[in-house]
């Protein structure tokens, strides 16, 4: 019990060292992409209207099963296990900031401190997402936000010539 209690310190420690834990806040960096290759929104966050109505809080990017999911930014286990139909993943950030990470395999438990870029687990199958896809949804105070803007600016799009004739 007192080294659980020791780790749990030491992880809130770490959390606030350098004030990167709520990022995406202006001074801080942005997350890291969870999923190597391009990114590609499938299906995006929409806000409910209220509290309790429709909507979809996340975002839902391509991720075939078995693709290595990366951890966004710094933060402390605090659940891993089966909710429904999936395996979830959800990690507190500090500040008020927690993410979940779904359908997600993985092997940590609640309490493991993982680092921006570490890997979390694999992407795995069930759950409202489309297979092949990865939920990232995230909280601030409770409230679910739209995780993209705290991955950092969306590169700008270039446009390329449409036909040759």
């Amino acid at each position: 019990m007192r080294r659980r209690l020791l780790a749990v310190l030491l992880s809130l420690a770490l959390l606030a060292g350098d004030g990167t834990a709520g990022a995406g806040d202006a001074g801080e960096p942005a997350w890291q992409w969870p999923i190597a290759g391009a990114r590609t929104m499938v299906d995006p966050f929409r806000a409910p209207a209220h509290e309790y109505g429709p909507g979809h809080r996340g975002m839902d990017v391509a991720a075939p099963e078995g693709t290595v999911v990366r951890a966004a930014a710094r933060g402390v286990v605090a659940f891993r296990g089966s909710v429904v139909d999936r395996p979830l993943l959800t990690i507190d950030h500090g500040g008020g900031l927690v993410s979940t990470w779904e359908p997600v395999a993985s092997s940590l438990s609640p309490g493991d401190v993982v680092l921006a870029g570490d890997p979390i687990g694999t992407v795995a199958s069930g759950g409202h997402a489309a297979r092949g896809t990865l939920h990232i949804g995230v909280r601030r105070d409770g409230a679910y936000i739209n995780p993209l803007p705290l991955f950092g600016e969306v590169p700008r799009a270039v446009l390329l010539p449409c036909c040759e004739g």
